[in-house]
């Protein structure tokens, strides 16, 4: 079966009910990361940028959790800079990488920008769309990190995700979507990303390119612009990725994140909730020193004292010491004024972080690290060998998504608006018109 064929024919009720569940889960993972990020520095300024660049056009979208409109393309470039704003959305263990902080973004812009003209978009649909945006956004990263000698950003591959979804949504012909695919390719920014998890800046994971190149090859395709083919779809090395559509899910390797940092620093924080639990003298006040053995990437994240929200959340020591000072990480331990708290920089200083050779052998198919905490009157705990909470073996329950949810969207929105959102998202499948069911998505936060 073609690419095209597979997105033309797709149907959400042919989807197992098991994948159909990761997907609904990443969509209310990521619009709850998003309702957190809406008042962070990051999404500000983009939004400002989008205001003044791109304010108008055939086609406009209301940014997330703002409702101003602005152009599409000006949306797609803001809502994956807000969704890559707060490193809590969910990723894909064989891409070494995320599709939903491009592909969900782009994808409620579009489909908001086509409601406004009026064409009807049921939640089914959107759905449908989403569905497709994910599993061949996945798709094309491990077809590009198992070709590409270089570790790309995320945006080198999930604009593929979000052509599949789009042209879903359009009706594209097949030359016009092999042609979107194409320039979507072309114009994807292969980001060096151990050069942004080494200098962290509000680059992040280049979903706010994602989501631009992805839409706007979806427009230039429409216009007649030529740019077949996607290399990473077509050519022969990247059959394997691609000839079981339909048949096995990239969805299923899912995994979400309980805390917004990156995903190389979850396990030592999983390993630490668990010894904190068990043994209730670790605190501030009694930590003495902690060792955290990691593989070789984890260990490169450092991080004892950011200077900033984007340090904060490529860090592995400073969220380490926010969830020991202060019993959580969530967007406010990672942002604004926390950052210099001289709570948590006092624990902070006490971490060393270390290569383990035997975790490092295990990488990347398993991404693991060992805690050991020495108190001040000499008790010692160590941790075993501790994958991350919400890996696909340890999932995090439908109750710890809404949790999350609560404890992010909180930041920026009223508990009554943050239970109007999560019940539009849920109820999407039901909804007759997907767009109308999600305007608590598009009002401006109320917090």
């Amino acid at each position: 079966m073609s690419l095209y064929a597979f997105c033309r024919d797709f149907s959400f009720a042919h989807v197992p009910a098991p994948t159909q569940a990761i997907v609904k889960k990443s969509v209310l993972d990521i619009v709850g990361v998003m309702a957190g990020a809406v008042s962070n520095q990051t999404t500000q300024a983009l939004y400002r940028y989008a205001r003044l660049h791109y304010p108008s056009g055939q086609l406009t979208s209301r940014l997330p959790f703002d409702g101003e409109r602005v152009g599409l393309l000006g949306a797609g470039w803001a809502g994956g800079f807000s969704a890559d704003s707060l490193d809590a959305h969910e990723g894909h263990f064989t891409s070494k990488g995320h599709a939903g902080a491009t592909v969900v973004p782009a994808l409620l812009a579009l489909a908001d920008a086509l409601h406004h003209q009026g064409q009807p978009i049921t939640g089914v649909q959107l759905l449908e769309a989403l569905c497709l945006g994910y599993e061949t956004g996945l798709r094309a990263g491990v077809s590009l990190i198992s070709t590409s000698p270089t570790y790309h950003a995320s945006g080198g591959f999930s604009a593929i995700g979000v052509v599949c979804g789009g042209a879903r949504l359009l009706g594209l012909d097949e030359a016009t979507f092999n042609h979107a695919l194409g320039i979507a390719e072309y114009f994807s920014a292969r980001c060096p990303m151990m050069r942004l998890i080494q200098h962290p800046t509000m680059l992040r994971d280049a979903h706010g390119a994602g989501a631009y190149v992805g839409l706007n090859a979806l427009m230039m395709a429409r216009e007649g612009i030529t740019g077949a083919p996607a290399e990473t779809v077509t050519a022969d090395i990247a059959q394997p990725y691609w000839h079981d559509l339909g048949e096995r899910w990239e969805i299923d390797a899912q995994y979400f994140k309980p805390w917004p940092v990156c995903r190389w620093a979850q396990p030592a924080l999983t390993a630490m909730t668990a010894l904190m639990a068990e043994h209730p003298a670790i605190s501030a006040d009694t930590v003495e020193s902690i060792r955290v053995e990691t593989f070789w990437e984890s260990m490169c994240l450092q991080g004892h004292r950011p200077t900033d929200a984007d340090q904060a959340q490529y860090a592995l020591a400073f969220p380490l010491a926010a969830l020991i000072a202060r019993g959580q990480v969530g967007p406010n331990e990672v942002t604004g004024e926390s950052i210099h708290a001289p709570d948590i920089l006092a624990v902070s200083d006490r971490i060393e972080v270390v290569e383990a050779a035997d975790i490092s052998a295990r990488f990347p198919e398993e991404i693991l690290s060992r805690v050991r905490v020495t108190l001040k009157n000499a008790e010692c705990f160590e941790s075993p060998i501790t994958a991350a909470l919400g890996d696909p073996e340890r999932p995090m329950t439908p109750a710890d998504i809404d949790a999350k949810f609560d404890l992010f969207a909180g930041v920026n929105l009223s508990p009554p608006a943050c239970a109007e959102v999560k019940r539009a998202v849920k109820s999407l499948e039901s909804a007759a018109s997907a767009i109308d069911a999600l305007a608590p998505l598009f009002a401006p936060a109320t917090r």
